[in-house]
């Protein structure tokens, strides 16, 4: 069975794999039709993600088709497209106990941990698939991008008529802003690629942005959009370590701060850039059974146009040539596709 594994950073191969057996009990067999590239994507092809195991097929924003159910599956049936929740959290830890699988002791997360989707076909469990008879398969890989926006926004709690700052406008600072302006807050996007800003101004009407310089001026221009309150809500989506540590500077007295992006390296402010404001400092790690529930149905109803998010689709045959053009900002990429199948 064909698939494209990760040897290591910066070196994709082809390769050939034994095709998954019959699905056992609790299990279904899959067909991969798309695989979007997301950020964990890159950032394990760049060797920058913490949690990526090598070698590794990758692919966990996946549509896929139900080709066959084990014994006691009742949710999905052959011929169904799904969406895949692709963290295999274990249901008996502390955090699985609670409710909070996202963020499970054991968690594998397919496609970064644990071989994920592209190949032609995979096993995977029941409860991890969402189906949708009016998504396409390109919609349905879309769910789990927006599913991490969806779940940093709901730690953020942002209310109406908050101010709120996303500092990154890549695919995950994207799928936030996207759950953001449901709330109603006032939202400033900012990033240091004036392409980014223009398409946030462009496509979701956000009213103000920031483009960064990485130096003081960044907290000029927050005070300025703010009349000095700064933000209510600050959730940093770059993964960038710098951005990280400066972010603390631009949430309010009271305020909140999410990181979403993920780092191998040390996030260093004073204590009392922290301590002051009485600062909430949260992270916010995967997302929910429930988003994506709520997002298919947020699509499906058109308030989120998915239209706008794909700018750049490749084939299985391609992938390995063009790939790396997908991790340069310059190249305008949103999201790229693969149609694996």
């Amino acid at each position: 069975m064909r698939a494209i594994r990760l040897q290591e950073p910066k070196h994709f191969e082809y390769v050939d794999v034994p095709a998954p057996g019959d699905p056992g009990s609790g299990q279904v067999l899959v067909r991969t039709h798309t695989m979007g590239i997301c950020g964990t994507d890159i950032s394990g092809y760049l060797g920058k993600m913490p949690f990526f195991r090598y070698p590794r097929i990758p692919g966990h924003e996946l549509g896929v088709e139900v080709l066959a159910v084990g014994e006691g599956v009742t949710n999905v049936s052959p011929g169904d497209r799904c969406s895949v929740e692709p963290y295999m959290n274990c249901g008996a830890c502390y955090a699985c106990r609670r409710g909070f699988g996202n963020c499970c002791e054991n968690l594998n997360v397919i496609g970064v941990m644990i071989d994920g989707g592209l190949c032609e076909k995979f096993l995977i469990r029941a409860d991890k698939l969402h189906p949708s008879k009016q998504l396409d398969y390109e919609q349905l890989a879309l769910v789990e991008t927006l599913a991490i926006g969806c779940h940093a926004c709901d730690r953020g709690n942002s209310q109406q008529g908050d101010k709120v700052l996303i500092i990154g406008a890549g695919p995950i600072g994207l799928a936030t802003l996207e759950f953001v302006r449901l709330t109603g807050a006032e939202i400033t996007v900012m990033d240091m690629v004036p392409g980014r800003l223009e398409f946030c101004k462009s496509t979701y009407g956000v009213a103000h942005t920031i483009q960064a310089k990485g130096d003081d001026s960044d907290l000029e221009q927050v005070k300025a959009v703010t009349g000095g309150d700064k933000y209510a809500v600050v959730i940093d989506a770059t993964g960038n370590n710098r951005s990280m540590s400066n972010c603390l500077n631009f949430v309010a007295h009271s305020g909140t701060l999410v990181y979403v992006g993920i780092t191998t390296q040390e996030v260093a402010f004073t204590h009392p850039t922290l301590h002051r404001p009485e600062m909430n400092l949260l992270a916010s790690r995967n997302a929910h059974p429930k988003d994506f529930t709520r997002i298919i149905g947020l699509i499906e109803s058109g308030t989120i146009n998915t239209t706008p998010w794909i700018t750049h689709r490749t084939t299985f045959d391609k992938v390995v040539d063009e790939f790396e053009s997908f991790t340069r900002p310059e190249t305008g990429v949103i999201k790229a596709m693969i149609g694996v199948s």
